[in-house]
């Protein structure tokens, strides 16, 4: 009896992310009358991923959203009279599930293990089983999606990770792939082995027509959601950031992934390195740390979005010795505030992606702050992690409350629009209607 009766405690501290009691149910469970249970969720303001409303609430049936608006307009459309359970969150903003647009799942930060050995000396069995936790730790944060850009070394585990998610057999977020990533030859990492010794790579080296072609194809079939290509990289011993593909050869990558309704993100750092991939079609620049005033008026121009990644450069600048809040600014901070205030006065649409896996994971509200203490207004933070990563990224579906979306939702304690730290201060979390708690 006591065996069984351990096991049952197990079961349930293992579900407590669930629902335990009225209050948090599962929205999109049957219940007793075989209809989907619906919920009415009273914050004391909404942001819609556009606006912020005052006194608005928020009605859920199933795993989507089915009325939002002024309390008195939505309670006199369905109501509590109609069997709807009402869940105060006083004192809350309710706001869509973030969207993280720059996550790698498959790393841990760098202090605790440099990147080399994550990619050459630990299993990926054991790098996807610290990535189902890293998964639930992005989720009950209040990113209910992330766009995981890479795989680093462990091939095609992001492609599994995603279907236990949507299996239902771990927690997690909703995740973009992309696999593999796409590298020149001699251009990547692991680096300063031997030239006799063939170094396993974090991405997948591919030249030239026949072979960029068949990459592509091959980690399409293989589950990508999109292509990644790194435009520029640490070249050569001595670890230059220089361009990798000519322009030509990018142009067929995105080709090749526009067939099959695929868009490409490109990793560039150099300024030539962003101009080729412009030039070339992508959709998103990832980092743009050397970006200058014409690059970034290309990117407005050809309607090319910029990922700036600050917290992964701040995050390895502290790994590196500084000592932030009482030293000065290192070169490439400051440098990065002269780019980043550069790409905000130029009008490209800036998404919100940290580059988490360098720092940790449920630390995604790090680039959030860092992007209104390098200058931008706490209100268009909150868009860029939600509308305009679901737009950028084809996600029509989440991004926004409004009828018909998905229920995906986070109530924080506070005002993020005024106090962006608030994000930290997560309460609920609603992924498909389905209620998380964070510990």
């Amino acid at each position: 009896m006591r065996k069984w009766l351990w096991v049952l405690l197990l079961a349930q501290t293992g579900s407590q992310l669930f629902a335990q009691d009225a209050e948090q149910q599962t929205a999109g469970r049957a219940n007793g009358s075989g209809l989907s249970a619906i919920y009415l969720l009273r914050p004391d303001r909404v942001f819609d991923g556009e606006t912020m409303h005052e006194g608005w609430v928020v009605r859920i049936n199933g795993n989507k959203i089915e009325a939002v608006g002024p309390a008195a307009s939505v309670a006199a459309n369905g109501g509590e009279q109609s069997g709807v359970s009402v869940v105060d969150l006083k004192g809350t903003t309710l706001l869509p599930g973030f969207i993280e647009g720059h996550s790698h799942l498959l790393l841990h930060p760098y202090n605790e293990t440099p990147w080399d050995d994550q990619v050459l000396k630990e299993a990926r069995s054991l790098r996807v089983a610290r990535a189902t936790v890293h998964a639930r730790k992005t989720l009950l944060a209040g990113f209910t999606t992330v766009r995981d850009l890479g795989t680093e070394g462990a091939d095609y585990d992001d492609v599994g990770l995603k279907h236990a998610i949507e299996q239902g057999i771990i927690p997690g977020p909703r995740m973009v792939v992309v696999t593999r990533a796409l590298i020149a030859t001699g251009s990547y990492a692991p680096k300063g082995f031997s030239p006799d010794i063939t170094v396993p790579q974090g991405a997948e080296e591919a030249d030239g027509h026949d072979a960029l072609i068949r990459a592509v194809r091959t980690q399409i079939g293989k589950g990508a959601d999109a292509i990644k290509v790194y435009a520029d990289y640490r070249w050569g011993l001595m670890a230059e950031a220089r361009p990798t593909f000519s322009v030509d050869e990018l142009k067929l990558i995105v080709k090749t992934a526009r067939s099959s309704g695929r868009g490409v993100v490109a990793h560039a750092s150099t300024a030539e390195g962003m101009h080729r991939a412009i030039l070339a079609g992508v959709e998103t620049v990832e980092h743009g740390d050397a970006g200058t005033p014409e690059i970034f008026a290309l990117m407005k121009q050809r309607g090319v979005a910029l990922c700036p990644t600050l917290a992964a450069g701040d995050a390895v600048s502290q790994y590196r010795g500084w000592k932030k809040g009482t030293e000065p600014e290192p070169e490439r901070i400051r440098q990065k505030r002269v780019t980043f205030r550069q790409a905000l006065d130029a009008g490209v649409t800036l998404c919100a992606g940290g580059d988490v896996g360098v720092f940790a994971h449920g630390d995604n509200a790090r680039e959030l702050e860092m992007m209104v203490d390098y200058g931008m207004n706490p209100l268009d933070v909150l868009r860029s992690a939600t509308s305009v990563n679901a737009d950028v990224f084809h996600l029509a579906d989440r991004g926004r409350i409004r009828p018909g979306l998905l229920a995906d939702l986070v109530a924080v304690a506070g005002d993020p629009s005024r106090q962006i730290s608030d994000l930290r201060r997560v309460r609920r979390v609603w992924k498909g209607g389905v209620l998380h708690l964070p510990e």
